[in-house]
């Protein structure tokens, strides 16, 4: 079966749908699960990396090579998840890092800022104004984060397979839609899709092993051959091969897969 990511606002009915979504179809709910992962991972308390998700990305300024980690782990997280299919994620990046895989349903659901001020209002008992505030203020927010950590504006309507407008639709009739489309062909799995999906999953995996040790690796994989591509001094790459070798041993990726190495000189290395 398919695989949905749905992208949403603050108070936009997105995790109300896309819990009703999964209900119906029998799918996995995830969100809060990528997270908890990737602060494990990323060692830093949940609400910490949940307080990041919200505060602009100079949250992760403040560790070394925070952004890159922060990446690698996050889509480690989705992607070890997503390959076993059946599963309807709503949260950050789902949208960017499923991209190019036919058989995953990337959905945008938006509603009516009254709507979401009358709900805020409720949920913080605030009035209008500070409630209109606040939303304008995480939308902001939303949108820095994803242009600063994925280069990626969340409003752009081509990042996303079907839009959704609360308001004369309701949550009910999205997920009436959203069933149907789910089961269309075009979003059915095909082996060429698995296999774009699982190469990518290989990929995230290596890096978020790597990203540690050499923070702007970048890896691609296909047909059991990886290629691993960082920045080291050229009279290291030995040493740096040796170190990568060992590092997949340990986490066990090695066994599966070859790889061949790509050295970009640092930036402060100027060849003779």
């Amino acid at each position: 079966m398919s695989v949905v990511t749905i992208s949403r606002g603050s108070y936009s009915k997105g995790k109300e749908i896309a819990e009703k979504l999964a209900q119906r179809l029998g799918y996995k709910c995830i969100s809060r699960d990528i997270i908890i992962e990737a602060s494990k991972e990323f060692n830093i308390p949940e609400v910490k990396l949940i307080r990041a998700l919200h505060d602009a990305p100079s949250v992760l300024e403040r560790f070394t090579y925070g952004k890159e980690r922060y990446i690698a782990y996050i889509r480690y997280a989705l992607l070890n998840h997503v390959r076993k299919d059946n599963v309807v994620y709503h949260g950050l990046a789902g949208h960017f890092f499923l991209q190019g895989i036919p058989h995953v349903v990337k959905v945008r659901i938006i509603a009516n800022l009254e709507d979401r001020v009358k709900e805020e209002m409720k949920r913080a008992n605030i009035s209008a104004d500070e409630a209109r505030k606040l939303l304008k203020k995480d939308d902001d927010e939303r949108r820095k984060w994803a242009l600063a950590l994925y280069g990626i504006d969340t409003n752009n309507s081509k990042l996303y397979d079907v839009v959704f407008h609360i308001d004369t639709l309701k949550v009910d009739d999205v997920v009436d839609l959203l069933e149907q489309t789910v089961k269309r062909p075009c979003f059915q799995p095909t082996e060429e899709s698995r296999k774009i999906l699982e190469n990518r999953y290989i990929e995230a995996k290596i890096v978020a092993s790597l990203v540690d040790e050499y923070p702007h690796v970048t890896a691609t994989y296909n047909n059991g051959k990886a290629f691993i591509s960082l920045k080291v001094h050229p009279c290291k790459e030995d040493e740096a091969r040796k170190k990568i070798e060992d590092i997949l041993k340990r986490d066990d990726i090695l066994k599966d897969i070859n790889f061949e190495l790509f050295i970009k000189p640092l930036d402060m290395y100027i060849p003779d």
